[in-house]
């Protein structure tokens, strides 16, 4: 199980990382997890020329940077595909109303494209089922011991809410995608014994620093470095891929994002960059 990591980036626009998107390549199948600015770039340098090749999408919660892309899925995967293509979506409860809102919102694009090409003869079909805690999806019956099986379980990042994080069992391995989220229980569940363990990440000592006031309120709601090595730790996960580091580091500081979790896990710490490919 390959996990490539699309985008690393945050709201904080970074000429080097795009939106948070993480790729998940097993069995065949192609998942994908969020879908910030610049994800079918990324998808495209990944290899993966059209989001109809997909099996499935899968978001974490609907904060925009999280989903900055989610039209440019729906819309490519639609019109750059084989006639018939749809889209799978899993997604916290509020998925469904925010998929007929960018719909709606792309109801002209729509409609010029069906008037242009006669095979494209309705609109874009998108699956939605909203998850909480569970499977959220899995590639092949309950008996069938080769399935790819994608769990999840509720986070905190609050006052977003609800948000999950999914856990991706197969091929004998397994990887955790956790989003934006502080510690918690569900968060420990996911994580547990997992191969690699992928989370967004903060520098509180460096945030307190930044002359804006409100980025600072970004601390209490997303796991810092020290945060999520401990839950790596306490899991006894493999390798722990830091993502969506804020601030973003400038060239020649990521080591010190490494060394600080290597303070709490003794396991193989990555910081994340853009198309980074981690082997399960």
């Amino acid at each position: 199980m390959d996990v490539i990591t699309l985008g690393t980036g945050s709201p904080m626009p970074s000429p080097d990382r795009a939106g948070p998107s993480t790729l998940v390549r097993t069995g065949g199948a192609h998942l994908l997890f969020d879908c910030g600015r610049g994800a079918l770039m990324r998808l495209a340098a990944a290899g993966l020329p059209t989001p109809a090749l997909l099996a499935h999408v899968f978001l974490t919660h609907l904060h925009s940077d999280h989903v900055t892309d989610f039209n440019d899925v729906v819309t490519t995967s639609w019109a750059v595909g084989p006639p018939g293509s749809e889209l799978r979506v899993a997604g916290p409860v509020g998925t469904a109303t925010f998929t007929d809102r960018t719909m709606a919102a792309l109801e002209d694009d729509i409609g010029y494209r069906m008037a242009h090409h006669d095979d494209l003869t309705g609109p874009p079909v998108v699956h939605v089922t909203e998850v909480e805690n569970g499977i959220a999806w899995r590639s092949g019956p309950d008996d069938d011991p080769a399935a790819i099986v994608v769990t999840c379980a509720p986070t905190d990042h609050r006052p977003v809410h609800p948000t999950v994080g999914y856990r991706i069992d197969a091929e004998g391995t397994s990887v955790v995608i956790a989003g934006d989220t502080v510690p918690c229980d569900g968060l420990d569940r996911l994580c547990e014994g997992a191969s690699v363990y992928v989370q967004t990440v903060i520098r509180p000592d460096l945030i307190a620093q930044l002359p804006f006031p409100r980025i600072h309120d970004v601390i209490d709601y997303h796991s810092s470095v020290e945060d999520a090595a401990r839950t790596a730790t306490n899991a006894g996960v493999g390798t722990l891929v830091l993502t969506h580091p804020v601030p973003p580091p400038p060239a020649g500081t990521e080591h010190e994002w490494v060394e600080l979790a290597r303070r709490h896990f003794d396991g193989e710490v990555l910081l994340a960059h853009d198309l980074l490919t981690v082997t399960a």
